[in-house]
């Protein structure tokens, strides 16, 4: 998730860009630049572009600029969380034409870039990074033909994808223009000034009075005013809102915590994931090529899963998943067990790697085993430019966008997003499931968002429950399959963040053992979406409230079965059954935070645990 600001007013526009800059550091980036309007060369004609960016830490780029005087009291800003291309100078923002005279800062993602790149190279164009947004630049230019707003308006109608875009020109100083689509940008209203921004935090410290840009709006700002109009340049009326926010709260976006923002942000982080990866020729299709997914791949014999914590209960309904649909087997491994064991490869597998931020030691290690003996690579993150990212033979990007709470929630549901995109893929180009299959389960993937922010809605019902069960000492959690891979990461959240002694286990172990430990001081939360096994969830149900448990059951919204027999039951929308871990964890995330809040902890800030872990 990048950031971006912009100024334009009667103060020097550096320094106040930086500042702002610094108010984004909390949504992770990998590098910053700024583009300032300056007024020109030593005989005062004109007015000059300058660019600076800078690879890392935003104070990289302030050292960068530090012995220099960068005049000019309008410009624009940017902290990149990278998508297309390493983290680099050259790939950071701000992005210009061929002579350097207008520039653009992008949040999101263009999805035609490639096609567009084609078109522009024919053109003569000469492109100097790697990313999809200096396209964006080179079609402004494209169209420019002495006005900026008509030329970003015909650049809009090329583009495709998300974005929250805002560009400046050396032949237009008085102005800078901003658009969104799909991604944040909000615009502050100052007295002789006025600013953009991805949200509110950067604003604060210059005005309380915003406007919040639409979807398809594009705003003019100039120092005295601020101008809407829609894609077809009619002018819009906006009203300014007041925010009553301090800064720690909007930094989170109005949310109490990172955790519970990033709980919400699930179905857009769950869009983003799939949205470039379905392609319709003559019918929907997945488009997997930036893992090679090719004809090599029905040559191999198996897949090995590789992981830790929640990336590895990932790897478990991976398996599962990929067992169902492609019917090939898979091991799927804790990392720092793989690493240690001898295992046993064969050049025709296919080693999958899992991490949220690529930099996990155990994690990074076993690949690099896997790497020796000549297995195919391909590692699941969400940090372009993490160790895993540059050492694995392909990549497959999650696309959550930067996860600040330690405990990952959107970083988890967007794994599986992927793993399920590589199995019901390798499913049909081994012709275990055919075209028919295949298009039912993309509808269903597509409509998960959706499901997603129907059952965020919903909340409250869990709040409710935490706020009478939050004080038991134990809790265990159930399923069979699907269920039970669910149950592994529901158990790891209350355990991270209430620091609640929590346990997780297939149903039918439970005589096995765990039901020793059943009494009236314990909560079981039976996951029960795989409608083949309700029988024997409601065997395992009734065996553990014969002991004082207290049970909550998890099933489809249109399902009575557990009715009588628990003592809640929360209801989630129906999807295709082994789709179900997308949306039967989010109740789980709900549970562990609210039951965190009500125990007086920091849900994002867990102790003794951090983000990445970069040690064994």
């Amino acid at each position: 998730m990048c950031g971006i600001v912009g100024y334009i007013g009667e103060e020097e526009a550096t320094p106040v860009l930086v500042n702002a800059l610094k108010k984004l550091e909390y949504r992770g980036y990998d590098s910053a630049g700024i583009a300032i309007l300056g007024p020109g060369n030593e005989a005062g004609a004109g007015h000059s572009l300058v660019v600076r960016k800078a690879k890392g830490a935003l104070k990289n780029l302030e050292q960068r600029i530090a012995t220099e005087i960068i005049r000019g009291t309008s410009g624009i800003g940017h902290t990149r969380w990278a998508t297309h291309g390493e983290p680099s100078d050259v790939n950071s923002h701000p992005h210009t034409n061929v002579s350097g005279k207008i520039a653009v800062v992008h949040n999101g993602i263009i999805e035609n870039h490639a096609k567009l790149k084609e078109m522009l190279r024919e053109s003569g164009v000469t492109f100097k990074s790697q990313t999809d947004t200096e396209v964006v630049a080179h079609l402004v230019d494209y169209f420019y033909k002495g006005d900026l707003f008509e030329a970003v308006r015909a650049t809009l109608d090329r583009i495709e994808g998300a974005y929250a875009l805002a560009f400046v020109c050396e032949n237009e100083p008085e102005r800078i223009i901003a658009v969104r689509k799909d991604a944040p940008l909000v615009i502050g209203a100052g007295k002789g000034e006025n600013l953009i921004a991805s949200d509110v935090t950067p604003l604060l410290e210059y005005t309380r009075d915003v406007y919040y840009l639409n979807d398809g709006e594009i705003a003019v700002l100039y120092r005295d005013r601020v101008e809407f109009f829609d894609r077809e340049a009619r002018p819009i009326e906006k009203k300014t809102s007041r925010v009553e926010w301090d800064v720690s709260a909007a930094e989170k976006g109005g949310y109490e915590h990172f955790m519970l923002k990033e709980i919400h942000e699930q179905p857009k982080a769950l869009a983003d994931t799939l949205r470039a990866r379905i392609k319709t020729y003559a019918t929907k299709t997945i488009n997997l090529e930036e893992i090679g997914f090719d004809a090599s791949w029905a040559q191999a014999s198996r897949v090995v899963i590789s992981a830790c914590g929640t990336a590895w209960h990932a790897g478990v309904v991976g398996k599962y998943a990929l067992e169902r649909f492609a019917r090939i087997p898979v091991d799927v491994d804790v990392a720092s067990e793989f690493r240690y064991r001898d295992p046993i490869y064969d050049p025709k597998d296919i080693f999958i790697i899992i991490s949220q931020s690529g930099e996990t030691a155990d994690t990074l290690a076993a690949m690099r085993m896997a790497k020796k003996s000549g297995a195919r690579i391909i590692a699941i993150t969400n940090v372009v430019g993490s160790t895993l990212a540059r050492e694995a033979d392909l990549v497959m990007y999650t696309w959550a966008g930067p996860e600040i709470a330690v405990a990952s929630t959107k970083a988890f549901t967007t794994q599986l997003m992927c793993v399920y995109l590589i199995a019901l893929k390798f499913g049909h180009l081994r012709k275990v499931i055919d075209d028919a299959e295949l298009a039912k389960n993309i509808e269903a993937l597509e409509g998960l968002p959706a499901l997603a922010e129907r059952l965020l809605a919903q909340k409250e019902d869990i709040q409710r429950f935490a706020a009478r069960q939050f004080h038991k000492t134990k809790a265990f959690f159930m399923g069979r399959l699907f269920d039970y891979a669910v149950s592994l990461e529901s158990a790891l959240k209350l355990k991270e963040i209430a620091y609640t002694h929590s346990e997780a286990f297939a149903a039918g172990e439970l005589k096995h053992g765990p039901i020793a430990l059943v009494d009236e001081s314990t909560l079981v939360v039976a996951i029960c979406t795989q409608t083949a096994l309700f029988d024997k969830m409601d065997s395992n149900i009734k065996e553990v409230k014969a002991r004082g448990a207290t049970v909550l059951v998890i099933t489809w919204e249109d399902e009575k079965y557990f009715d009588s027999a628990a003592d809640e039951v929360f209801r989630i929308p129906r999807t295709l059954d082994p789709l179900s871990p997308m949306l039967s964890v989010i109740p789980s995330q709900l549970y562990a935070y609210y039951c965190s809040v009500m125990r007086g902890n920091d849900p994002d800030k867990p102790r003794n645990l951090a983000k990445s872990v970069t040690v064994e």
